[in-house]
């Protein structure tokens, strides 16, 4: 049996599990012959984070994240109601995938780095963890929406460029 979960009143066929983070699920689905990804809301404990509305949160630091540059996938569509949204799918490597089997992410730093620029200037920190940026065609996206006040301690320089380096 095909699992389909619905925004909005339209149906999207799951393909596969993307990923769990913090804060929901993301799936691979499909509509209409077109790749999305489909981010299901949990509201399982996390020890090291605390949220408010996960949902609402979402929407906002899209708009931040928009307003301040940085390259995302743009979000197709919400249901505050279900906890569903719906967000263009990059396709290509994480940077994580990259850290982990040898790859060079050098060429990549100097794009984070203008995205951690932009983040600053706009105020806040964005999650640099590696597994949040994809490659596609030579450009990083960060594949997140959560951002953060800025606070000098979690920017790329001092938290996030450790992760970005092989073991």
């Amino acid at each position: 049996m095909e699992k389909t979960l619905f925004v909005n009143s339209i149906e999207y066929k799951i393909i596969k599990l993307l990923g769990k983070g913090k804060g929901g699920y993301s799936y691979l689905a499909e509509r209409d012959g077109q790749q999305v990804v489909l981010k299901q809301i949990h509201h399982e404990p996390c020890d090291y984070y605390t949220f408010g509305n996960k949902i609402e949160s979402e929407r906002n630091d899209y708009q931040r994240l928009l307003n301040a540059g940085i390259r995302i996938p743009k979000m197709i569509d919400i249901d505050i109601a279900n906890e569903r949204i719906v967000k263009q799918y990059i396709e290509g490597d994480t940077i994580s995938d990259m850290v982990q089997n040898g790859i060079l992410v050098e060429p990549f730093i100097e794009q984070v780095r203008e995205m951690a620029s932009l983040a600053k200037s706009a105020g806040m920190n964005i999650d640099y963890y590696p597994t949040n940026f994809v490659v596609q065609n030579g450009l990083i996206y960060y594949i997140d929406y959560e951002c953060n006040n800025y606070m000098e301690e979690w920017n790329f320089e001092n938290w996030g460029i450790k992760y970005w380096k092989p073991n």
